[in-house]
């Protein structure tokens, strides 16, 4: 069993706001081959407060009692937070046996470091969703990248820390789409109480991504990476020197060298193998998460 701290920017439930962090935290919860070990909220989709608040309802909806949920920092310019603290205690506590898996903004990864310059040294992996190799275009629309941009020292200060790391891009979270045949899915399996609840608060985040983007779906962005976790084998790996500068990754640009010399060896895995069975794992783990009954 893998013991994973999840940091996310949950906007689950949100006006206009993406739901893939909560579609995430969902997988985490029901997959028996993770020990979910605690919850950290950072900024990027929405301010902390809008996500401290989504993520708390979240655990009130899944009954979640036993997992500790822990608030970040405000903003970049005061990285030592409640959640970096948290983040410090337990890899203490579990020295090389943490996957760390991030999913907004990397600022309480970094204000972990702040308060223990060894904290990278007693992670066993980290596991990114973030960065862009080249513009990220969808139906001709550019989107711009988020999770490293908005805080791109903490960004550099976690690519550069000689951690292991893997980071899903944008570009192969374009193979994870939420379309039509999986809400067909959800609408079919209505005795499922935890299909009816990704139905009930992910569909009008549907319709909106739909509307920006002209698609039938949506894409289920963090999922790769928690999925990259748990079934490793499902992806092409790619490990590749990046020196992306902090200007770079203002814009979440991963720009890689050719000769492994100078940059930072980070795993950018570039294609999701199976995405039929990739999807069928989703909805199999989501189906053990509880809903808690009103």
């Amino acid at each position: 069993m893998k013991k994973v701290l999840y940091d996310c920017d949950n906007t689950m439930g949100l006006p206009n706001k993406d739901v893939d962090d909560g579609l995430t935290l969902m997988y985490l919860i029901g997959n028996s081959n993770i020990d979910l070990l605690g919850v950290t909220t950072t900024f990027g989709n929405s301010h902390i407060e809008d996500v401290f608040q989504a993520t708390t309802k979240l655990f009130n909806d899944l009954n979640i009692t036993d997992i500790p949920l822990k608030k970040g920092a405000r903003k970049d310019s005061d990285r030592k937070s409640e959640a970096a603290a948290f983040l410090v205690h337990m890899v203490n506590q579990y020295p090389n046996k943490i996957t760390i898996l991030a999913t907004g903004s990397l600022t309480n990864l970094y204000g972990a470091y702040c308060l223990d310059r060894h904290f990278y040294d007693k992670v066993k992996e980290i596991v990114l969703m973030g960065g862009l190799t080249e513009p990220l275009m969808i139906n001709g629309k550019k989107l711009d990248e988020l999770n490293f941009s908005v805080d791109s020292e903490a960004c550099y200060n976690v690519l550069h820390s000689g951690a292991k790391i893997t980071t899903m891009t944008g570009h192969i979270c374009l193979q994870a789409e939420f379309r039509k045949e999986e809400y067909q899915r959800l609408m079919e399996n209505k005795d499922i109480a935890s299909y009816a609840y990704i139905k009930e608060h992910s569909y009008a985040w549907y319709e909106h991504f739909k509307e920006l983007f002209s698609t039938e779906g949506f894409f289920n962005w963090d999922i790769v990476s928690s999925v990259y976790i748990t079934n490793p084998e499902l992806f092409e790996d790619s490990d590749q020197s990046i020196i992306s500068s902090e200007k770079d990754l203002q814009k979440g640009l991963l720009k890689p060298e050719d000769h492994h010399e100078n940059g930072s060896i980070i795993n950018i895995p570039t294609a999701i193998k199976d995405t039929g069975l990739f999807n069928e794992i989703i909805f199999e783990t989501w189906k053990n998460v509880k809903i808690r009954e009103n």
